[in-house]
């Protein structure tokens, strides 16, 4: 098994949103702010060859919403999708699979994309998985996710019939464990990767940055903060003892991590590009 990270750009969310309780003069230490109180975050997504099978992980924001959407979120950098696929030595019709963490907008929007006037999968060799409790999540949306839960990123994979649930069908990548997390949003689908001796977790929204490593440092956007700040800790701690590389998926500067116990709790012990671990 090898694994590539795919760059798909950066966009700006709210800083004050993406750290919650904690005080801006903490983050913003890490995450300037602009004048907007937006902070750049990546885009980051995993290529994960196995044999004869591509499985792609996420696929960032895409590029099929109208200029007033993407006023929001400011998407910038001179990266895409599809681009660096193609810079990793691959085309769309290689990936056989693409895994879906959770389906917000910026981690499913590039699953669709926009052909005259018609959507389709992205990628149409592939199977698109996601977990059907998080499916009904996201299809009867809450108010509070309703706006990241577009129906254009979602429902013409299932119209396409590319779409299996991992609760239903066997996932066909045995060396990947998929953990089921709830603080976030419903069921969202965390990878854990076995590579040889070492393990890589893709911890995607759970600790999207390396700054949401200590437990309080949880994002309002979170569906059930408290939860988090558990499934986190469990995790952590799990990759602690077992020396997991850890994958942040909107962290602007750093790949990835291994962290460590110290007295003020879990830490970040080592950071850098992911193929420097690998």
């Amino acid at each position: 098994m090898t694994i590539k990270t795919i760059d798909t750009g950066f966009f700006k969310l709210d800083g004050g949103a993406m750290f919650g309780v904690v005080p801006k003069t903490l983050w913003s230490k890490q995450h300037p702010a602009d004048d907007a109180n937006r902070c750049t975050w990546a885009m980051r997504c995993l290529l994960v060859e196995s044999g004869r099978q591509l499985l792609l992980i996420d696929t960032g924001m895409g590029n099929k919403q109208d200029a007033r959407f993407f006023s929001h979120y400011d998407p910038h950098g001179e990266a895409s999708l599809l681009k660096s696929i193609q810079q990793a030595g691959y085309s769309e019709k290689d990936v056989t699979d693409v895994l879906l963490t959770h389906l917000h907008f910026d981690h499913v929007g590039g699953a669709v994309r926009r052909m005259g006037e018609q959507l389709e999968p992205t990628f149409p060799m592939a199977t698109y998985w996601s977990h059907s409790d998080h499916w009904q999540w996201a299809v009867h949306p809450n108010p509070r996710e309703k706006a990241s839960f577009l129906t254009e990123n979602i429902t013409p994979l299932q119209e396409s019939g590319q779409l299996q649930f991992v609760d239903q069908h066997p996932f066909p990548f045995p060396d990947v464990e998929l953990l089921p997390v709830d603080g976030h949003t419903e069921k969202m689908t965390l990878p854990i990767l076995r590579v040889g001796n070492q393990t890589v977790a893709y911890v995607a929204d759970l600790i999207p940055s390396a700054a949401h490593v200590p437990l309080p440092w949880v994002m309002s956007y979170d569906v059930r903060p408290l939860l988090t700040m558990q499934e986190k800790a469990q995790l952590l701690q799990r990759a602690a003892d077992e020396n997991w590389i850890l994958v942040f998926e909107h962290d602007p500067l750093i790949e990835a991590a291994t962290v460590e116990s110290t007295e003020k709790g879990i830490r970040i012990r080592d950071k850098g590009a992911l193929a420097s671990f690998l």
